[in-house]
């Protein structure tokens, strides 16, 4: 069994290296619950839509993880990322529950600029 530190820093270093497809069969539920402005998500899917809506501010997927929190199973990521000169994402923050070695829940804020 994975710690959720672990699990979380799993799920980021595939996020960075562009391999989300990984990143779901590793450390995503099948069934997880996704909460966003975008509004509420399930399963493979959800985390897919979503992460295609991220891409649509940040196309390059260049992001800085600022800092990685975990308290039992829970988890936190604040975050970055830039896309050109001016545009970008300063405020990112994701939330995380993780339960047997996978995300089972995550919420997922940002602003794009």
């Amino acid at each position: 069994m994975r710690t959720p530190e672990q699990v979380l820093k799993d799920h980021l270093r595939r996020r960075q290296d562009g391999d989300l497809e990984s990143d779901l069969r590793h450390n995503y539920h099948p069934e997880v619950r996704l909460l966003s402005a975008e509004g509420i998500h399930h399963g493979h899917d959800g985390v897919r839509k979503l992460a295609e809506i991220l891409k649509s501010y940040l196309p390059a997927g260049e992001y800085r993880y600022d800092q990685v929190l975990t308290d039992g199973n829970i988890g936190m990521l604040t975050w970055s990322g830039r896309c050109g000169e001016d545009g970008g994402i300063h405020d990112g923050v994701d939330s995380y529950v993780i339960e047997d070695d996978v995300i089972v829940a995550q919420t997922i804020h940002y602003s794009s600029q």
